[in-house]
């Protein structure tokens, strides 16, 4: 199964991963239902979730109705339980939108809610996040999740956010990060993809962050509150939920 889900993720282009996901879904639902874990995104409860990794897989993260990994599910705890996003009207400009979220968002009556990608098939507006066609002060909520790791120029990406954030906006903008690290590490001249993943755990990664992250996030001009929210929860919970412990959400504010 590991062998299975790395070929599957190392050869389809995402785009069509993407597509293709909606047709397995079900079917995976169906064969690991069960009631040892929970997704709080809808509720459901299986067996086992699946493996997950480009590189390194990691064992039972994968949730067969959702698809969310660990951060989702945190997150998705997170402004259920610690925000009222989903309790009063809001502007959310969405990127990258995850599909763990994205019916779900779509629906909610209180959200006026725009997701926005160079390649998502799920974007409604397709656009550079270093050069975005929105304008200054339009959004509440502002989610933009693993893309910046991706974005060469992530300083002017972060200026974009934050030009379109509304003042006492809220942002949440997760990265993959590693905490050990004092300095974010680049490289440029590091061109195979087998090596940019190794380094920097995906082929198509252009940095590992470290702890410097929420400091640049600072001097763009953004208040940041580096949330571990699974302190919060009990160990039974985060067994239950399959959540990472001590994984920080990076909540940002205008």
């Amino acid at each position: 199964m590991k062998k299975l889900f790395k070929i599957i993720l190392n050869t389809i282009p995402r785009p069509l991963l993407i597509r293709l996901s909606y047709l397995v879904r079900p079917i995976l639902a169906f064969f690991l239902k069960g009631n040892i874990y929970i997704d709080p995104i809808d509720g459901r409860s299986f067996k086992s979730f699946l493996p997950y990794g480009y590189g390194n897989q990691r064992n039972n993260v994968l949730s067969p109705s959702t698809l969310s990994l660990e951060r989702h599910r945190l997150l998705w705890l997170y402004l259920k339980n610690e925000t009222d996003v989903f309790d009063t009207n809001k502007k959310v400009l969405h990127f990258a939108p995850e599909q763990a979220f994205y019916k779900r968002f779509k629906k909610m009556n209180n959200l006026d809610y725009t997701t926005t990608d160079l390649n998502s098939p799920l974007a409604d507006v397709k656009a550079d996040i270093c050069n975005l066609p929105f304008a200054d002060n339009s959004y509440d909520t502002i989610l933009c999740n693993h893309v910046l790791e991706h974005i060469p120029d992530d300083t002017k990406a972060m200026y974009e956010l934050y030009r379109v954030l509304k003042p006492g906006g809220i942002g949440i903008f997760q990265i993959p990060q590693d905490l050990t690290r004092e300095f974010t590490f680049e490289d440029n001249s590091i061109t195979d993809k087998k090596e940019r993943a190794r380094i920097f755990g995906q082929y198509d990664h252009v940095r590992v962050y470290g702890r410097d992250y929420f400091n640049k996030l600072r001097s763009i001009g953004f208040k940041v509150d580096e949330v571990d929210y699974t302190a919060k929860l009990s160990q039974e919970e985060i067994i239950k939920y399959c959540l990472a412990k001590g994984e920080i959400i990076p909540v940002v504010f205008k």
